[in-house]
This record gives structure tokens, sequence and C-alpha cells, in this order.
């Protein structure tokens, strides 16, 4: 609980990592979110005392905070996560009074490329297993990486979904929860609609609003139980590669290199804004680039005889 402090009295930094966490439950924030700012702010502890006021905290403080991340860290896009969480904690500070205002920002990165499933992986894995010699769980897994491929949703929605969120009379799924909080409606193509009825034969559920996918005992998967399960079936197809969010960049990669609209990907993956689409279309440049030989337009129509700039050859 809280501490009162008088007027002018300075919070500490630890109690102020409190007041924000305060403030993430008050505005409704996940629970998974939460939990992220927590794992964080123990990493702010390493460095910073909770015993800090936090009305001295001065950019100079921010700044060697990213000096010490730095020659600790080897990875980029982790010390821009735990600066991003800082930034966004002492903006809500300076917001509300607690601390002098300062400018920050997080430090330059290269973006590395997304990671997607080959073309020989993704046969691989959506191969339909031997239904009369498979267990429960390979064949489940074997829907779900169908499932994942068909529409690029992410994890956590995958494990929301229920048998109600089928629709097989207008074709459709109703993905409840998502990153965004927004319900996404996601067509489905005729094969993920056949797979998914005979999938429900062998899921032996109650009623509609038992869990789509569940464990061998019919409870609700869980984050690591999920991965591991696919972990466990890209294993033993031969892949070594795994996770299951590297099917949505795949999806993406084969959406945009088969023609697909960007706008219409932008609502499949149910993104606020058509730049977080554009950065999955900007980090698939290796794959674009190799349609882009393929198609030599210059190769096609172009005069293919030497072109030679009038004057001596130097």
């Amino acid at each position: 609980m809280q501490r009162f402090k008088m007027q002018g009295q300075s919070l500490t930094f630890g109690e102020c990592c409190e007041l924000y966490i305060q403030d993430c439950k008050s505005r409704n924030l996940r629970a998974a979110t939460i939990k992220h700012y927590k794992s964080s702010y123990k990493q702010m502890f390493n460095y910073f005392s909770v015993d800090m006021p936090i009305n001295e905290f001065t950019v100079n403080n921010y700044n060697q905070y990213v000096i010490y991340l730095k020659s600790n860290l080897n990875n980029d896009m982790s010390i821009n996560a735990y600066l991003r969480d800082l930034i966004t904690m002492l903006h809500f500070l300076m917001n509300n009074g607690y601390m002098q205002e300062f400018k920050m920002r997080a430090i330059k990165t290269d973006k590395p490329a997304k990671e997607t499933y080959t073309d020989e992986e993704l046969k691989n894995l959506l191969k339909k297993p031997n239904i009369n010699k498979c267990s429960y769980i390979e064949y489940e897994c074997w829907v779900i990486s169908c499932l994942l491929m068909s529409t690029g949703i992410r994890q956590h929605s995958l494990m929301e979904l229920k048998v109600k969120d089928i629709d097989f009379t207008n074709s459709f799924l109703n993905v409840r929860v998502t990153k965004t909080r927004k319900p996404l409606i996601i067509p489905l193509n005729h094969s993920m609609i056949g797979i998914l009825k005979e999938f429900l034969r062998y899921r032996q559920h109650k009623n509609i609003d038992d869990w789509l996918f569940c464990n061998v005992y019919g409870n609700k998967l869980t984050k690591s139980t999920s991965y591991h399960m696919i972990y466990e079936y890209n294993h033993k197809r031969g892949v070594m590669t795994t996770g299951l969010h590297r099917y949505r960049h795949t999806f993406a990669k084969h959406w945009i290199l088969n023609g697909g609209s960007v706008v219409t990907l932008s609502k499949l993956l149910g993104h606020s804004n058509l730049n977080t689409t554009q950065n999955y279309i900007n980090l698939l440049v290796s794959d674009v680039a190799n349609q882009v030989n393929e198609i030599d337009l210059l190769n096609q129509f172009a005069d293919k005889k030497y072109i030679k700039m009038r004057g001596k050859t130097q």
C-alpha cells in the first residue's frame, strides 16, 4: 500500500514504480502487460536505488542508464524494450507533476528481418497426419498450424478461441481477444472450413463454450503448453525452427508475394494502422528482391544491345 506523503515531499523511485503499476491496473491493462512492467522494473532496480527521490532524477540519470544497459546487454532490441518501459513511466510522472520534464529517446537500432518458415518447412508442417496412427495432440497441432498459416492470428488470440467462435454458415472466425482489444472477424477459406469441421468431430466438445483448442484433459491451453506442443510437433517433422508467431510472419509474407492487398492484410492482422503493416513488408525485402529478379521488366522490353554514351570511352 502506498504511504502518505506531505505535500512537497518527493516519492522514491520504487514508490513511483508501484504508483505506475496502480495506474495500469486502474486503466484495466492486461495482466500480461502489468507483469511485463514489473519484470522490467527488476532490471531498473539493478541500477537505480529504490530509495532515490524521483524529483532528483535528471536527464543525466537517464543517459547513464542507457550506457549501463549497453554495457550489460548485447541486444539492442532488449535495450530499447527496457528504455521504453522507463520512458513510459517517467512521462506518467512528469505529466502528473512528480518530477521535472526533459526529453528522452531510445537508441537507434537496425530492425531484424522477420523470421518465416521456408516453403519446404511448410510442406512438412502442413501435411496432414495419418488419422489412424497419430495422437490427438499431433492432430491438434496440425490443425493449429493450418489455422495460423491460414489467418495469421496471434498466439494469445488462438488460445482464447472457443467452439462457438467458428461461424460455419458465413465462413468466418470471430477472434474475440486481440492485442488492440478490438474483436476481429476473419474470413475462412474452404480448405480451413473443411479442416475445422473434421477437427470438431475428434474434439468431442460438450458445448459451444468449450475451448476450441485444449490439452489432453480438455483444459484451456497455456502459452507454455502451446509452445511446447508446436516445438515437439515441428521437431518430429524434421523442422528445427519453431514458434507460433513465425506463422504470422509467414502468412504476411505469402499474402504480399501472392499479390494480396496491403489494406486487407492490415485488417486481417488487426493492425491499428497501415504503418505497422508496412513494417512487415519492409522486413520481407529479401523475398521481394528475389521476385523482382525473376520478373525483370527491363530484360523483357528493353533493347538488349549495349548502350554507350557518346564520346570517348574512358
